[in-house]
């Protein structure tokens, strides 16, 4: 715990020198030149705990989701995750010293974001106790990701805050895209390897098609279970 606290505060502070550097010097060659960086501070910090990849983990293992439709959840979760940041930076800065409950959360975003996905957890786990047929659709998956990604980004809020502060959001909105890369980089990653294990489970078991269709039953029930109680929880908490 204490290595990713390190690990944290490194990255909040090598941002925070060249955003500051930008704002003395206005050197676009000298920021532009940092700017990759920010995909690795960005794929980096979404491994560290949050950024729902846990939900997301659930989420694929009881949908049918493939690889594709994986990465298009991985994408939009990751882009609601860290333009919710920058919109809240950008439209009203106040809010983020005022209305948020310490740094880097929204509560209110927060409770709306678990009940949501709680909401999504009862619908799974009605659809595994219903016999009929059912598809998971690229929009359901899209809206599962924005509805996951409502929780800004802690480490884009402190750079477009640091940014705006400094008089030069241009260089935190340029951050906030590398880091959205990253951040990414790392979701799509866990979306594979969780769609890669499930599909390598179902193949094993192909040859029992009563069987797979139970234990696909049960996955589905077990993440909309999970799902709901993760709703619960961060709601009540």
């Amino acid at each position: 715990m204490q290595w990713i606290i390190n690990l944290q505060r490194d990255i909040y502070l090598a941002f925070a020198g060249h955003i500051r550097a930008f704002a003395d010097g206005g050197s676009w060659t000298a920021l532009a030149a940092f700017l990759p960086m920010g995909i690795v501070f960005g794929a980096v910090h979404a491994m560290t705990p949050g950024h729902s990849k846990a939900v997301l983990a659930t989420y694929l293992t009881g949908s049918s989701a493939g690889m594709g439709r994986s990465l298009l959840v991985s994408l939009a979760l990751s882009f609601t995750h860290v333009t919710t940041a920058v919109l809240i930076a950008m439209l009203s800065l106040p809010l983020v010293s005022v209305a948020l409950g310490s740094v880097g959360r929204a509560p209110a975003l927060e409770t709306i974001s678990r009940g949501l996905l709680g909401l999504i957890g009862l619908w799974m786990l009605w659809r595994a106790c219903s016999r009929a047929g059912h598809k998971h659709d690229a929009e359901e998956g899209a809206a599962f990701g924005f509805m996951a990604g409502l929780i800004p980004c802690p480490l884009t809020l402190f750079v477009m805050t640091f940014a705006i502060v400094r008089g030069v959001p241009e260089a935190g909105i340029a951050f906030a895209v590398t880091m959205m890369a990253g951040v990414a980089f790392t979701l799509c990653a866990v979306a594979l390897a969780t769609v890669f294990f499930r599909q390598q489970l179902v193949g094993f078991l192909e040859t029992r098609p009563r069987l797979v269709a139970a234990v696909t039953r049960s996955i589905e029930a077990v993440a909309g279970l999970v799902l709901v109680a993760i709703a619960i929880r961060e709601i009540i908490r």
